[in-house]
């Protein structure tokens, strides 16, 4: 099939068709700019129409035993491994996805549909005392209902899927809206290999749309009781805002500025190595990406020469060309933002040891030092190739830089001394931090999130549980009571 000819669609209550809106959404390659789909956007109303089928398949769903829920996730996995070539070419199309970028995305979703099938059994409850003689407690883990989904561009068919899956597998019903500029690997892809799995109609509904058709109606909406967003912080605190004001639970996985700790006794060529790929892996953009590369100054000289060599030879240019390093930007706005940045830096003081250049949405890589303490590249998440280098004197400071920034998601801490490594780590105020590793990476069973502006909440593992069921507190009396009246 053509995924962007046979998905190109609203789904809906267990039916493709067609948005009502007034325009429509298109869908192009960020590389060569071919149009790939046409999408009529979904309007309120079809908002409306997605949770009300959620609403009523949730239900018979949480009601059906959890070892026939996570069946669907086993024949997705097999569904995915038998597509793999044209999704793979889907992502390269639709996203500028490299090809190892492809490999990378179906791998961890692949793994977390694992995940799913382990959690569908994971909503344990409990038996708690009561001073109350001849009572009994119980604490039951039950579904929260229905769980609206938004995500992201950048690895959108990983990245709706895991909070699909799991949503789904402890029993909810889901309505997702991929992000607009990848609404068929982000969206109707999703739906389409969980329809396939046999997931029965209702439980997830896909909406293609924008805030500019529906504003808020996503979020405000009656029914669903979680919100689970991935994006940008900016776009992240406003829906905070809407599901506090509707008393709505909000997972927010938001953007990064990770540092990656270079230390004075750090294998210097291993730490060039990690760096390289955690800052332009997937074109720089990854919430985690290392921003920041914080490089005590007794090894600053040695580690930049070996850094900049290294980044000169990567190859820029054709996704579809499987020794392509880096492609393109998502869109063309996302590009002159990238270089507007760099211009900016540069102007402000910023030295630039390798400069980047644009063609189209292809940005090949900057890499920039000695930049003043007010620059905002040193504070603002650059969601693109620009590499920053920071020599600092000790680890003092290097903990310093690190934690000078409003946001909290990710870091590295590169040493020959893995107790050093640890101590560093624990002092760096971010969810996650990797002792000599880089600063990108998910595994399924370890919790991820941020703190400060990088988000509320943490996916994976048994925080899937907390965050996509309640508790539900039920106590018998055997025997009777005494009232007071």
């Amino acid at each position: 099939m053509s995924y962007f000819t046979d998905l190109a669609l609203q789904y809906i209550d267990g039916e493709w068709r067609p948005g009502n809106g007034s325009w429509d959404i298109i869908d192009f390659n960020p590389y060569n700019g071919e149009k790939l789909a046409s999408i009529t956007v979904a309007t309120v109303d079809e908002i409306d129409q997605a949770y009300r089928a959620a609403e009523r398949a949730q239900g018979d769903w949480a009601a059906t035993n959890p070892y026939s829920r996570r069946l669907v996730f086993e024949r997705a996995i097999r569904i995915i491994e038998e597509s793999e070539q044209e999704i793979t070419e889907a992502i390269i199309a639709e996203l500028g996805g490299t090809r190892l970028k492809a490999a990378f995305e179906l791998h961890l979703a692949k793994e977390f549909l694992r995940e799913a099938i382990q959690l569908a059994l994971r909503a344990e409850g409990r038996i708690v005392p009561s001073p109350v003689d001849g009572k009994e407690n119980r604490v039951y883990r039950v579904p929260v209902g229905v769980v609206g989904v938004v995500s992201p561009f950048n690895f959108p068919f990983l990245l709706s899927l895991k909070s699909v899956a799991p949503a789904l597998a402890l029993g909810n019903a889901v309505v997702l809206k991929p992000h607009q500029n990848t609404p068929v690997c982000g969206g109707a892809l999703v739906a389409k290999v969980l329809e396939e799995a046999g997931l029965p109609p209702g439980l997830l509904n896909v909406v293609i749309t924008d805030i500019a058709e529906i504003g808020d109606a996503l979020l405000e909406h009656p029914v669903p009781k979680v919100i689970s967003f991935t994006g940008s912080d900016k776009v992240g605190r406003h829906v905070a805002t809407v599901a506090a004001s509707h008393f709505k639970r909000a997972i927010l996985e938001l953007g990064g500025n990770s540092a990656l700790i270079v230390l004075d006794d750090a294998d210097v060529d291993y730490a060039v190595d990690a760096a390289v790929f955690s800052r332009f892996v997937h074109h720089g953009q990854v919430c985690m990406a290392a921003n920041r590369l914080v490089v005590d100054r007794s090894v600053a000289e040695e580690f930049t020469a070996k850094f900049v060599a290294k980044v000169e030879g990567l190859k820029v240019g054709d996704p579809e060309d499987p020794s392509t390093h880096i492609g393109p930007l998502i869109n063309s706005s996302q590009a002159e933002s990238v270089n507007a940045l760099v211009e900016q830096a540069v102007a402000g003081g910023a030295t630039a040891l390798l400069r980047g250049t644009v063609d189209g949405n292809v940005v090949s890589p900057s890499v920039l030092t000695d930049l003043p303490d007010d620059s905002p590249a040193l504070r603002e998440e650059i969601f693109g190739p620009v590499a920053v280098i920071i020599p600092v004197d000790g680890e003092e400071e290097a903990v310093r830089v690190a934690n000078d920034t409003p946001y909290g998601l990710g870091g590295a801490v590169h040493t020959g001394d893995i107790d050093r490594g640890i101590r560093v780590a624990r002092r760096i105020d971010t969810g996650m931090v990797h002792v000599n590793d880089s600063t990108v990476a998910d595994e399924p069973i370890v919790p991820f999130g941020g703190e400060k502006s990088s988000g509320l909440g943490r996916l994976n593992g048994d925080q899937m549980v907390e965050a996509f069921t309640t508790t539900k507190w039920i106590s018998i009396q055997h025997g009777r009571s005494g009232f007071p009246f």
